[in-house]
């Protein structure tokens, strides 16, 4: 159930890149229980967006950003981590040739007097894709030869490990399958079931259409509207993202 009380507020958020605004003056609230999608055209600012949250971007000076109403500054990826903000990015941000369990760990690993803890590690990476009701056969092998589905699964058993309340997720399903797509949206919904703030860069608008708790549409670095789940067509947003109707 989602929290009435943001996790994050932006207020002013603007981004210059030299002479182009790529946000201008975006106020928004993100709460933990909700599945939120943020859609718009090519050169929206989606992504800029999503990137001013994981700390790869620095925003404005005249920006504000809280999180959980106190006043931060998202300098770089650790701190958003620190934070509880993690971010799963459209290439996964994986090692190929590490298997499930050394990438949920990589940068994480238990160890015991200077040893590395693999049975645990494996066990606790077990656990995780249960909690998220995502099944990955032979763990063990190299994730480069994994689908599409059951990558998106590790990254997001990754993000579990850490003590996370904000998800952020950069076209998720971007050039994956029909069965793989159905995957990633069950393990975001589970995500918004427990509890934590889910992000989504999506423009699958069928699945917007199906999932979102709320959307954000932007148009040219602005927010054209704020849509409540339920209450808009696919047509609705085509209208809203593309200015026309």
């Amino acid at each position: 159930m989602r929290n009435e009380t943001p996790i994050i507020s932006l207020r002013g958020l603007s981004k210059n890149y030299g002479g182009v605004r790529a946000l201008n003056n975006i106020d928004l609230d993100i709460h933990e229980g909700e599945l939120l999608f943020i859609v718009g055209d090519n050169g929206a600012g989606k992504s800029t967006l999503v990137n001013i949250l994981s700390g790869a971007v620095h925003a404005n000076s005249e920006s504000q950003i809280f999180f959980e109403s106190a006043p931060v500054n998202i300098s770089n990826p650790k701190k958003a981590q620190q934070m509880g903000i993690f971010t799963v990015y459209q290439d996964l941000a994986l090692c190929n040739n590490l298997n499930a369990f050394q990438n949920i760990f990589l940068g994480n690993e238990l160890t015991s007097f200077g040893h590395l803890r693999h049975e645990d590690m494996e066990r606790r990476s077990r656990d995780l894709f249960e909690e998220i009701g995502s099944n990955v056969p032979n763990p063990q092998a190299p994730v480069g030869t994994r689908s599409g589905g059951q990558r998106q699964a590790v990254a997001i058993a990754k993000s579990l490990l850490l003590p996370g309340k904000v998800i952020l997720m950069d076209e998720p399903t971007a050039a994956l399958g029909v069965i793989q797509r159905r995957q990633v949206s069950r393990l975001t919904r589970r995500l918004r079931d427990e509890g934590k703030a889910v992000v989504v860069i999506s423009q699958d608008l069928e699945e917007v259409v199906k999932s979102a708790d709320r959307v954000v549409v932007l148009r040219i670095g602005e927010i054209a509207c704020i849509l409540k789940g339920g209450e808009f067509t696919r047509d609705d947003l085509v209208a809203h993202i593309t200015g026309i109707g």
